[in-house]
């Protein structure tokens, strides 16, 4: 298919750091996102360089489960020595700064390497308080052009998230006028309707402002369309102030229409053009999407990168690691704006495509052949499962037994309950388990 032009990683998962992904790559860091704990040790183990959080109340993703002040310990257990950056990037009005002032000693205990922030009203507060970390500059700030980078780094920022609606070329030249700093983009995941986010189409039909990180969305849902004229065979939008300009709307078999649904953007064919352009930071959109997504697409663009830099990676893993890309839950792909503005302004014309079914994540080993089980949905006994794991691109199992609390043997297992696993094949801690979705 072709895209447009609590614990540390190693005790979740010993053998993480013989994997030759595990050493940082060398030209180009990966950024993952992460909800919660367990998705910051995923990310990790994955393939991610570094990760990005977000703490409750102050950042755009507050629907995301976040991190609040009790887990500070458990965050530094995890990271370990890889790289972890905080998301401050909500537009503070002035209660918001009296929140982050009494805030500030809870945040120093996190292990943070640098704050992303949209809003320089409070560059200075962190900076001055967290003198050894870092400045990024959200891309809600909208940085498009050389100068505006330049005056920011003029600022203290450290690293530009460069605006979503830049081309790669102009990437690329605001790299190549500033080479002391370093210049991050996005390179998968959802974007938006609006100006690098800027929307009040949230806050209008759900009073959640998506610039106060309570985004409903409302871009996703779907929509129809009325006309006048019943026997058309073609519905039609018009906006008052352009009378006989009209927009075509095609309906899904409900009769609805996903018209301000932006597809989802995938570079995974375009890093070396992306290397190309001096960029040193590449990130994944997705804090409030499952581990499965997290790891799944971490693993993908992270083995794509050692191939770039020349470490040896099958070709047949690397093709079923690019082809997971199109498995996981997602729009229809496009390469966003960096080649050109057809694909991405143009809206999805299909709903969120998934191929497989997350099932649980495999524990550790509780007795000889003998394994816990993290389920997520539905197992049932007979069928065949997936493993995937940071080196193994899939391997099938149906000769796999479900096992019970009192040692009996299970025709399926549900979330929330106790449930081992004696798996048919080879198989170790870390490993998240799938299987093909009916009708895929």
């Amino acid at each position: 298919m072709e895209i447009p032009c609590p614990l540390s990683p190693t005790h979740f998962f010993p053998w993480v750091d013989q994997l030759p992904f595990s050493s940082y790559s060398l030209s180009m860091e990966l950024l993952s996102p992460a909800g919660n704990r367990e998705k910051l040790a995923y990310a990790y183990a994955y393939g991610a360089h570094a990760a990005y959080i977000g703490l409750k109340d102050f950042s755009l993703r507050a629907k995301a489960d976040n991190f609040s002040a009790d887990e500070a310990a458990a965050l530094r257990a995890i990271t370990t020595d890889r790289r972890l950056y905080c998301a401050l990037n909500i537009y503070f009005h002035q209660a918001d700064l009296g929140r982050l002032h009494a805030e500030l000693d809870s945040i120093a205990a996190y292990p943070f390497d640098a704050f992303i922030i949209s809003d320089v009203g409070i560059a200075a507060l962190v900076r001055k308080r967290f003198p050894a970390a870092k400045l990024h500059l959200s891309t809600q700030a909208n940085c498009t052009n050389a100068e505006a980078a330049r005056v920011y780094h003029d600022m203290g920022f450290s690293r530009i998230i460069l605006g979503r609606e830049v081309t790669l070329d102009e990437a690329a030249d605001i790299k190549a006028k500033n080479p002391g700093l370093e210049v991050e983009i996005f390179v998968h995941g959802a974007m938006c309707l609006a100006y690098s986010g800027r929307c009040f189409l949230s806050a209008w039909m759900a009073g959640r402002s998506g610039n106060q990180g309570r985004c409903a969305h409302s871009c996703r849902w779907e929509y129809r369309a009325h006309s006048v004229n019943q026997q058309a065979s073609v519905w039609l939008l018009e906006e008052a102030e352009r009378p006989g300009e009209y927009y075509p709307v095609e309906e899904n078999a409900g009769g609805f229409s996903t018209i301000l649904s932006s597809r989802d953007i995938c570079m995974i064919d375009h890093l070396p053009a992306i290397k190309a352009a001096g960029i040193d930071a590449i990130k994944i959109e997705g804090r409030m999407k499952s581990l499965y997504y997290t790891a799944v697409v971490t693993r993908a663009y992270r083995k794509h990168l050692d191939a770039l830099e020349g470490r040896p990676v099958p070709p047949e893993d690397l093709a079923a690691y690019r082809e997971d890309l199109f498995k996981v839950s997602h729009r229809e792909y496009c390469t966003g704006f960096y080649f050109s503005r057809g694909e991405v302004e143009r809206p999805t014309e299909a709903e969120y495509q998934e191929h497989h079914v997350f099932l649980g994540t495999i524990g550790a080993e509780t007795s000889p052949g003998v394994y816990a089980l993290d389920i997520r949905n539905q197992i049932h006994a007979g069928g065949t499962i997936e493993y995937i794991g940071p080196g193994l691109p899939c391997a099938a199992d149906s000769a796999y037994t479900l096992i019970g609390e009192d040692n009996e043997t299970l025709a399926k297992a549900d979330h929330g309950h106790n449930v081992r696993l004696r798996p048919g094949i080879p198989v170790q801690n870390g490993y998240i388990l799938r299987r093909v979705r009916e009708n895929s």
